[in-house]
């Protein structure tokens, strides 16, 4: 039968024990089911401060102004929140909390704390902790968290309480993402280093360009579709070939995975390390690429012929300096355009520098003379724009000439546009477009990277010295961009980011062509409008509208002990924002 005519009022009861007088307090539904009325107990609002329940009473009543005369309802102090729900609600959700301890306590709310300021507002770790106490908050996670007395050697301990656990967490990570068959992304990145005082910080290949600093190398496993599964840390010296046996232990041994396919860059997975390490492994695979100078050599052993391509821009060869692996020739003409452009301009603006140090010596007054000052100025320009080889430069006493040697950029003009993918993988598993299709996942592990270091997470600089703190900071980044990842997913109708990446893939005549943007994510380029009207958002841009959605300390009387905490009125692309991720402010 159908309850008719609901109302929700405050009851309160009251009983006598000995003299005394006792007060309970509920929120209750009252309804008519047929001819009787009925009432249904809500909630027990008894452990309220009184002048709160008289409030709620008021505004049950409809009165308009349940305070008058006592100075209304104050706004003690507004926190940013909605950003704070979002990140959170998400980690709790996906099951982080779980993953860091199978129970509630101090270190796994510490840790949390981490790692929702890490996605929302990177910053160091004392900056952190000034954050999360409560004269200092800066956002409501402080209050969400129960953490308004932190102190700031508590950071520390969680860091070191995370560590421990660092191994548990990937192999609970390892469970959820990967399985037998499963496709591995490995890439290898570093950070530089500012400090002076940590082991880990060496000087080595440096990506981040040359600033004199010591770095240190991580490297990055990821699934199929880009989800980091595990991240280990190296010392700054260490080349990334020699970071590839700690993965496949780790996958083989670990993981226990019993068949698995490794995809790395021409980089990581070099000739050397498939002879020493991969091949032979029983259930392990890889996908990689050859070098500039092994393509060389099959074009020059006649294995490579541009006749391969007049149909079609990808084919599979054969040699048997690659006995029974695969071979799958590639050629974008689009990237053969690129490569020839940057090259043309490189040696323009080399050339134009070579002339500015040709002239120096033919001037009449102080000429640069003698070859040795010659020589070092003819280094610094030669070898900044990495295009030395395409020059013949001759350097006397009093003078130098150049020329361009047109042989070496004939020679390595043939190659433009072309790259070779070198697998083990079976034709009963991977067709030739599936081998490139997979190689090319690998952009996924470089955004992930790109995320990391310099977009959202930034895991430099790194403020710590000891050895185990740099490798929980690093861990720590990655567990937060693991958190990142499942929210972009699930945003990526109100982002810039291809929701429709499938249908985007099919776009493409060949798997060698460069993915194109589906038709709705061009539209939203175009307008910077959803199909529904809202704004469409950078990731980062999305937190920052979210933190406008504030948390009030509210108090009837203007006093700390009444307060209580109230949201403010969320907006429409807030709303949409908080459904897509399934979470409520």
């Amino acid at each position: 039968m159908a309850k008719q005519g609901k109302s929700v009022h405050v009851a309160t009861n009251r009983s006598h024990y000995k003299g005394h007088v006792y007060e309970n307090h509920y929120l209750r539904r009252t309804y008519r089911e047929g001819d009787k009325i009925k009432h249904e107990t809500l909630g027990n609002l008894s452990h309220l401060p009184a002048d709160v329940i008289e409030f709620i009473r008021g505004r049950l009543r409809g009165d308009i102004d349940p305070w008058a005369g006592t100075g209304g309802l104050k706004i003690l102090r507004t926190l940013p929140h909605g950003h704070v729900a979002a990140v959170l609600g998400t980690l709790r959700a996906i099951g982080v909390d779980g993953l860091l301890a199978s129970h509630a306590c101090r270190e796994r709310d510490l840790v949390t704390a981490l790692l929702v300021t890490r996605v929302i507002e990177p910053r160091s770790k004392l900056a952190t902790a000034r954050a999360l106490r409560e004269e200092t908050a800066t956002t409501s996670l402080c209050v969400e968290l129960g953490l308004e007395d932190l102190a700031d050697r508590e950071i520390y301990g969680a860091l070191d309480w995370l560590l421990k656990r660092q191994r548990r967490i990937e192999d609970k990570l390892a469970e959820r993402h990967l399985h037998d068959g499963s496709l591995v992304l490995y890439d290898v990145s570093s950070s530089y280093y500012t400090g002076t005082h940590c082991e880990l910080a060496k000087f080595g290949h440096n990506r981040d360009g040359d600033n004199g600093c010591p770095q240190i190398v991580y490297g990055l496993l990821c699934n199929a579709e880009g989800c980091p599964v595990a991240i280990e840390v190296f010392e700054g010296n260490t080349a990334d070939p020699k970071t590839l046996g700690p993965q496949i232990e780790k996958l083989i041994q670990r993981f226990g995975l019993k068949r698995v396919i490794l995809v790395g860059d021409r980089g990581l997975i070099t000739a050397k390390r498939i002879d020493e390490e991969l091949r032979g492994v029983e259930g392990l695979d890889w996908v990689t690429a050859l070098r500039a100078d092994n393509i060389r050599k099959l074009v020059e052993h006649g294995i490579i012929q541009m006749s391969l391509f007049d149909e079609r821009n990808l084919a599979e060869v054969s040699s048997p300096d690659y006995a029974g692996e695969r071979l799958i020739v590639c050629r974008n003409p689009l990237l053969a355009e690129e490569r020839a452009r940057k090259r043309r301009e490189l040696l323009q603006a080399t050339e134009k520098d070579l002339e500015a140090i040709l002239v120096a010596t033919r001037r009449a007054r102080r000429p640069l003379r003698g070859k040795e000052n010659i020589g070092i100025r003819v280094g610094k320009v030669i070898n900044r724009r990495k295009v030395g080889k395409h020059f013949d430069c001759q350097i006397t006493d009093d003078g130098f000439s150049y020329r361009r040697n047109e042989h070496k950029i004939t020679e390595e003009a043939a190659l433009d546009g072309l790259y070779v993918i070198r697998t083990s993988v079976p034709k009963e598993i991977f067709s030739a477009e599936q081998v490139v299709g997979t190689y090319k996942t690998l952009s996924r592990v470089e955004r992930a990277f790109r995320s990391l270091k310099t977009v959202d997470l930034k895991v430099r600089p790194i403020y710590h010295r000891a050895e185990d703190r740099v490798r929980a900071h690093v861990f720590l980044c990655m567990l937060a961009y693991y958190v990142e990842w499942h929210m972009r997913s699930k945003l990526a109708p109100i982002l810039f980011d291809d929701e429709d990446t499938e249908y985007a893939r099919t776009l493409r005549e060949s798997i060698v062509d460069p993915a194109a943007r589906s038709p709705r994510a061009k539209a939203k380029d175009r307008t910077k409008h959803t199909q529904d009207g809202l704004p469409v958002h950078s990731f980062r841009s999305l937190l920052e509208d979210l933190a406008t959605l504030g948390k009030n300390l509210v108090a009837p009387d203007g006093t700390k002990d009444h307060a209580f905490y109230l949201l403010t009125q969320s907006t429409t692309p807030q709303r949409k924002a908080l459904d897509l991720l399934g979470v409520s402010p």
